[in-house]
């Protein structure tokens, strides 16, 4: 931290007089950046904000001056963001020029009296060795502190000691993400600030969906919050977030640069210890669907605890082009549920099994991945090779269906038109049918009460006639004249089709009537 005002005041070596204003005022506690001594009448070009300026006041003239003069000469040092200015006296003036004084306090810029045994250059080597001790400072807290993350690294828990120690180096919070955007939750660690996590959550996202290394510097409702990527381009392993800390200085970037190398490894060793994991979960699922249950569940029991309880249901997923991130969230969504959801992959897909309370859960993960899935009916370990079957079928007619997931049960109940039903295919029917019901309104015919009888009976001509109690030439012309008024050709298999599954999505059918 540098030096204020009141601390160089405060060095009986100098010899220094804090004009305005007064001693010890908290105005005077500004930080002086550095000491630079002008003459000129406007210096600020040369200057930086922070700066104390010492001068002689050779720019103005001895004696009597315009007010004015000292007005715009403070003026434009006061909005350069100088932090004060020293005037020296029994140099070229005897005494503070009045107006000098007035228009320091006034406009609220510190000045300090320097007497004529104090050189310009005291001022300047004090500020200059109080920065280079607090630099010495810094620096040694900066290699105490990665001594500390060192040693935290070789705990057991090395991740979550590490980030645990940087919250205490930094005293600050520190949330990691994994690759999916998932919290990494780490116990004893300081919580992220429920009102901040949304958009601490937004911004990871963002962060990753770009697969390149990045560093951002974000303010999220009203905090300010730091993003550092890891890993490699395209291959990102997680996302450090640290927020309530101070302005990264140089100390600070080096830790949060260590801790970074630190946990991309730690998270390196946690991917090839998953990858190990997946392998296990792979040659479980065979083992379960080649019958040879007692082994699979010993297996399981050892890494997982268990395995689902039945009745289950088995879910056939085929995942989008990041399938990593929805591996790793199947991983969390397993662990969360500790053996009563199991995964693996099999070929190109993921199959996964739940029993019926947490199935939704799995549906609303595959979502959001955006993963297209089939389910199968409810089963046991012994049928687990006919339930895979089933969910094959159902993924096969979700890819045709452009449908994120589609039940077996939908096509062993309903088949095609059950499927087309819950698509809410009315609104198209009754759009097709509407020539035909305004043709009955507009010209008293009874056309479309006549088709939704003739389709009800198979289309077979007699019976439907005497349903209706009207001759079958009479019915034949009413059909004819119904296709004429529809631009359908109800001699053809497929009009017939398109008709029939119109009638069929129509939600209140219209009562027949001779």
């Amino acid at each position: 931290m540098p030096p204020t005002l009141n601390a160089i005041v405060r060095d009986s070596t100098l010899n220094l007089r804090l004009v305005t204003p007064e001693a010890g005022d908290a105005a005077a506690e500004v930080p002086v950046s550095w000491v630079h001594s002008s003459d000129l009448g406007d210096p600020t070009p040369f200057l930086d904000p922070g700066q104390l300026l010492l001068t002689d006041g050779t720019q103005f003239p001895v004696g009597d001056a315009p007010a004015a003069l000292y007005g715009d000469y403070v003026e434009r040092l006061v909005a350069h963001g100088i932090s004060g200015l020293g005037f020296a006296t029994q140099v070229i003036h005897g005494v503070l020029p009045a107006g000098l004084v007035e228009a320091c306090r006034t406009r609220g810029l510190p000045l300090l009296e320097v007497p004529d045994r104090t050189p310009f250059i005291a001022v300047i080597r004090f500020v200059a060795d109080w920065l280079a001790t607090e630099q010495h400072a810094r620096s040694e807290w900066s290699l105490q502190a990665q001594r500390a993350i060192a040693r935290a690294a070789l705990r057991p828990d090395g991740l979550r000691s590490i980030l645990a120690e940087l919250e205490r180096q930094l005293h600050g919070w520190v949330a990691l993400f994994d690759a999916a955007g998932n919290h990494i939750l780490m116990p004893n660690n300081r919580p992220v600030p429920s009102a901040l996590m949304p958009g601490v959550e937004e911004a990871v996202r963002k962060s990753l969906d770009k697969g390149s290394r990045s560093v951002s510097q974000l303010t999220i409702d009203g905090g300010h919050v730091t993003l550092q990527t890891l890993g490699r381009r395209h291959h990102l392993r997680g996302v450090l977030v640290l927020g309530a800390i101070e302005p990264l200085d140089p100390a600070r970037t080096d830790i949060i640069n260590s801790v970074i190398a630190l946990a991309s490894l730690a998270l390196e060793q946690t991917r090839t210890l998953d990858t190990a994991r997946r392998h296990l979960r792979a040659g479980v699922l065979e083992q379960l669907l080649a019958g040879s249950f007692d082994v699979a569940e010993r297996t399981a029991r050892q890494v997982w605890g268990r395995l689902p309880a039945q009745p289950l249901l088995v879910t056939l997923a085929q995942p989008p082009g990041q399938g990593q991130n929805l591996l790793e969230a199947l991983e969390l969504l397993s662990d969360d549920h500790r053996g009563a959801i199991f995964y693996a992959q099999r070929n190109e897909n993921i199959v996964v099994l739940a029993g019926p309370a947490l199935q939704p859960k799995v549906s609303t993960l595959l979502d959001k991945y955006a993963a297209t899935a089939g389910v199968s009916a409810e089963t046991d370990f012994a049928h687990l090779p006919k339930a895979l079957a089933e969910a094959e079928r159902a993924l096969k007619r979700a890819t045709e269906l452009s449908r994120p997931l589609v039940a077996f049960e939908d096509i062993s109940q309903g088949g095609m038109l059950g499927l087309l039903r819950r698509d809410e295919a009315a609104s198209v029917a009754r759009r097709l049918l509407e020539p035909l019901t305004r043709h009955d309104d507009t010209e008293q015919t009874q056309l479309l009460p006549t088709v939704t009888a003739w389709l009800a009976n198979n289309c077979v001509w007699d019976r439907t006639a005497r349903e209706l109690g009207i001759h079958r030439h009479t019915l034949r012309n009413r059909i004819d004249a119904a296709g004429n008024v529809l631009g359908l050709n109800l001699d053809n298999l497929r009009d017939r089709l398109e008709l029939f599954a119109a009638v069929e999505f129509v939600e209140e059918r219209p009562q027949t009537s001779s």
